[in-house]
């Protein structure tokens, strides 16, 4: 059963969802990053898969995401070192000490540089739909959200986490699951404000650098997870990507789009705890 929490760190409070298998296996426990502009949510039906064979999972919501903190600009730069150190943080007060990791989305760029500057804390690391190549690009459909005045008046209307949900998917997703992720939306202009100074400060070229060059030290167990369908992302370019990687291996899903955990949490589910379990 997937149980909510809250934990502060530091001056920051973050939000996380947790589900614990009914008896310890010794495994490390499964960490999964969502990307933008989604939260820990569309892990829930992915989660309970994994705790099942003895795996405990923790999805938290990025800060400035979700039910996470909000805070200021000012407070917090939104950029990918702001990122890593909070996440590196949260890590540490939970007294997580090594971990499989799950990235997913225009976030999960933060999640790959953290497993690359952290490789001894990673036994394995799972990517789906998140950017790996040099030639990728932050879409038209996000890169809007950051614009000076344009993404002031978008980022504040609850209904472009349907538009840009549905657009990446390429489903349309369900009124229930949309009321959550539109709530913290709906809640306060904080929300817009952090996924506004999230896209401006995304550093994605940069980061992208450092990725491409990391992975291709990369050593430990790697999952490649892909839905075909995605807009804004292309499979050829990760195709070419993981070739020149070590000890990867590439899932590919035609039927889903840009967040594959969202229309095909079975599918995604039973790749991840196959991948977790197997022997090296």
């Amino acid at each position: 059963m997937n149980t909510e929490n809250q934990i502060k760190v530091g001056s920051l409070e973050w939000f996380y969802r947790e589900t614990k298998p009914s008896k310890s296996l010794d495994k490390p426990p499964v960490l999964l990053l969502h990307g933008i502009p989604a939260q820990s949510y569309s892990w829930t039906a992915i989660m309970p898969t994994l705790a099942e064979k003895g795996f405990r999972a923790i999805a938290p919501d990025w800060i400035g995401f979700g039910f996470s903190a909000k805070p200021d600009r000012r407070d917090f730069a939104y950029t990918p070192d702001a990122f890593l150190t909070a996440f590196a943080e949260l890590i540490e007060a939970l007294e997580i000490s090594r971990f499989s990791l799950v990235v997913q989305g225009f976030l999960g760029s933060v999640g790959l540089q953290y497993a690359l500057r952290h490789p001894q804390q990673i036994e394995r690391l799972a990517i789906l739909n998140a950017p790996i190549s040099l030639s990728a690009k932050l879409p038209w459909k996000l890169k809007q959200l950051g614009l000076l005045f344009m993404g002031d008046m978008l980022t504040q209307d609850p209904l472009l986490v349907d538009r840009t949900l549905e657009g990446g998917s390429r489903y349309q997703i369900g009124e229930k699951d949309l009321n959550v992720y539109r709530k913290p939306f709906l809640t306060s202009s904080a929300a817009g404000r952090s996924l506004l100074a999230t896209v401006r400060n995304l550093q994605l070229q940069s980061s992208l650098a450092e990725i491409a060059s990391g992975l291709q030290q990369w050593q430990q167990p790697t999952m490649v997870i892909w839905g075909t369908k995605d807009p804004w992302l292309s499979i050829t370019d990760v195709q070419n990507a993981v070739e020149s990687f070590n000890n990867v291996e590439l899932i590919q899903i035609p039927e889903a789009g840009h967040y594959p955990q969202e229309h095909w949490s079975e599918k995604v589910g039973d790749f991840l705890q196959l991948f977790l379990r197997r022997t090296t």
